[in-house]
This record gives structure tokens, C-alpha cells and sequence, in this order.
């Protein structure tokens, strides 16, 4: 969807947005700067950005606190919907946004503390802080949660359901018509229509959690797929005329992936990416990601309105969580095994000047 050209207008001035200088494409961030840094500076309004959850779910549940933190410090509207957990806890485990540029200065100052190894001076690295100088994409603290004020007073609407499971004439699952159902009196509610004209625009970011799990589940496992391809197609079609960006986490490994249904989701996503965790895995006793805890693969990459997607610098990315952040990083070799590497090679280099034989006396040092 190309805002630039809706009616003849340029970009509307929306809080918390900026426009991308290689799509003509309004983007917001995912509150992970780092995120955005590999998408190509953030999400397109009209996107659907899907994460397929690690083993335990974990990670993605903190992706998906920072997209709704970084909602309610720029003054966006958030949708959060879920049926296997609270959405109560969400909101109240929403991390608390770090305000003193100090401790973000810090932060970076550590970070350029690390590069301990200078083969690793040269190489590209994923850039972790906002682009242009602009209030665009925050840090946060995972550490500490969003003061009890900030949470009240921001637009949050949330949606549990625990009910009974029934069918209706769309879905085997009627918690899906009653999310659509929810999801679209919230976008008529705030006016996010392209078509319509409100006095203060904004986007609504849409945050929903473990979509297809097994609460999701109808009576076969063939209707339960079909149910959520279904959701997936009446929801981007509302996406795509509304000023709204969604993240939809999906458990991925309870799916089977009978009738490709993973491939499915991902065709039906803007941006598809898979979080490999290393907990419970041979990798995580693996010398190579001891300072990592998981992979994250690019399933699929932004192209609207342009030919090509963008391309990161790298595609071998990973993500540590740290103790008061998450980060995504491009995968180094360890500086062991580089110093091991370059030891080696300079006791194999043959000696030269007056002294130089190819063996060393007894009196050499």
C-alpha cells in the first residue's frame, strides 16, 4: 500500500513514523532497533510481520512486549490479543523505555568494548541504535516494567478469550470470527481506514500471541489449519486498507507443518521470521554460539512497492538476551578460535634477515 499517493497528499505527520527514502513507504519501528536496522529501517503501515516462536516461546514473547512498549511511548494505540495467556500480564510486563541518553551512550561504549579481535574491526555489524538522529525506535530495560500512570493512561485494548469453543458459518473455531470481529470494531472505533479522514491520525499496532496454538484447535487437525490460513487472508485484507502494522507470533513446532501449512503462513506474511532457540539443544553446548542463545532465520523479506526486497548485510543472524535487553547481531567466530588460526600461521612463517635458518639453534630465544 503506498500512503504517498493516497488521495494526492504527501505523509500524513503520525507520531512515532518516518518515511522510508527507498519504497516511498511509511514505516513505524518494531522497538527493537536492531530489527529494523535488518528490515530496512522498520515496518510498513499495512504490514503483517510474523515470528514463528522458538521452542519454549520465550523470545518471542519479548519481541512482541518491546513492539507493544514501543506503541505506548510514542502515543500509538495497541491491540493485543491472546488466548493462551493473559493479556493482562502483557501489558503489565511491558519493559520500561530508557530515557537518559548516559546509560544508552554506555551501552554502545560497551558494546565497542567487545571487539576485542582486530580481523573483526572491518567487518559489517548489524546496527543497533535508531537511524538519523531521529526519535525513531527506543531501548528499553528488561530489567524494570512500565511505571503502573504510563499503562493507564495509554490507548490499550485487550482481548481474552476463554470461552467454550463453538462453530459459526466462517471458522470450525469461533474465536477467530470473534478476533476479526474485535480487530474490526477497533479500526472503525479509532477511524485507521485510508478512506476515512480523521482529525488526529494514527496507527494501530496490533499485537497477537501463539495464533494457531492448540487452544486454537478445532476438532481435526486439516479445519484447525484451514482456520487459521482463513484468519490469516480476511486479516491482511484489513491490514492493507487501515493505518494499523500487526505482529503475530505462531508456534510453529505444534503444527507439523502437514499440508505446508507453515509455508502457507509465511506466503501470507509481509515479513516472516523463524527464532531458533539453542535451549534444549546441542548447539548450546557448541563453542561457536556460546554467546548466543538462538538463530534467527529470515523466512521472508519486505517488497511492497519496490521489485527487490531489501538485503541485509548478512543472513547468518543471531540473538542473545541479555539482562536488560534483547539484541540481534550478525553471527562472528569466536576471537579463540581466530587467535588459534593466526598463532598457528605466524609459527609456520619462515624466519628471515642474517639469522634466518630453517631450523632454530639451541641458543635461540
Amino acid at each position: 500500500m503506498d500512503l504517498s499517493t493516497a488521495k494526492g497528499t504527501r505523509f500524513p505527520f503520525i507520531p512515532g513514523t518516518k518515511p522510508s527514502i527507498k519504497n516511498s513507504q511509511l514505516l513505524i519501528s518494531s522497538g527493537i532497533p536492531s530489527l529494523d536496522h535488518i528490515l530496512g529501517g522498520g515496518l510498513p503501515i499495512g504490514s503483517l510481520l510474523v515470528i514463528e516462536e522458538d521452542r519454549f516461546g520465550t523470545y518471542a514473547k519479548v519481541m512482541l512486549k518491546y513492539f507493544m512498549a514501543e506503541g505506548v511511548v510514542t502515543n500509538q494505540p495497541v491491540l493485543i490479543a491472546s488466548k493462551d495467556m493473559k493479556t493482562s500480564h502483557f501489558v503489565s510486563e511491558m519493559p520500561a523505555v530508557i530515557t537518559e541518553t548516559k546509560s544508552v551512550n554506555h551501552m554502545h561504549h560497551s558494546d565497542e568494548q567487545m571487539k576485542i579481535a582486530w580481523r573483526y574491526q572491518n567487518m559489517k555489524v548489524v546496527d543497533s541504535s535508531p537511524t538519523g538522529g531521529q526519535a525513531f525506535g527506543h531501548f528499553y530495560d528488561l530489567t524494570k516494567t512500565m511505571e503502573r500512570e504510563t499503562i493507564e493512561e495509554a490507548d490499550i485494548t485487550q482481548w481474552y478469550d476463554e470461552s467454550y469453543p463453538t462453530k459459526d458459518n466462517t471458522f470450525e473455531k469461533s474465536a477467530y470470527s470473534k478476533l476479526l470481529q474485535c480487530v474490526q470494531e477497533t479500526l472503525k472505533k479509532g477511524q485507521y481506514s485510508i478512506s476515512e479522514t480523521p482529525a488526529k491520525r494514527q496507527v494501530l499496532r496490533i499485537a497477537i500471541h501463539s495464533l494457531g496454538s492448540r487452544l486454537w484447535f478445532s476438532d481435526s487437525e486439516e479445519s484447525s489449519q484451514q482456520d487459521l490460513v482463513k484468519f490469516l487472508y480476511f486479516f491482511r485484507a484489513l491490514l492493507r486498507y487501515s493505518y494499523a502494522v500487526a505482529v503475530i507470533t505462531v508456534p510453529a513446532e505444534c503444527m507439523y507443518n502437514s499440508n505446508a501449512v507453515v509455508q502457507r503462513v509465511e506466503h501470507l506474511s509481509d515479513v516472516a521470521i523463524k527464532l531458533e532457540s539453542f535451549m534444549g539443544s546441542r548447539k548450546e553446548t557448541n563453542p561457536l554460539f556460546k554467546d548466543y542463545h538462538g538463530l534467527l532465520h529470515l523466512k521472508k523479506l519486505l517488497a511492497l512497492n519496490t521489485i527487490a526486497s531489501h538485503t541485509p548485510e548478512s543472513l547468518d543472524l543471531v540473538f542473545k538476551l541479555r539482562r536488560k535487553k534483547f539484541v540481534i547481531e550478525v553471527l562472528h567466530l569466536p576471537p579463540e578460535l581466530g587467535e588459534t588460526v593466526q598463532r598457528e600461521q605466524d609459527e609456520a612463517a619462515p624466519t628471515t634477515g642474517c639469522g634466518g635458518q630453517s631450523h632454530k639453534s639451541l641458543l635461540d630465544f
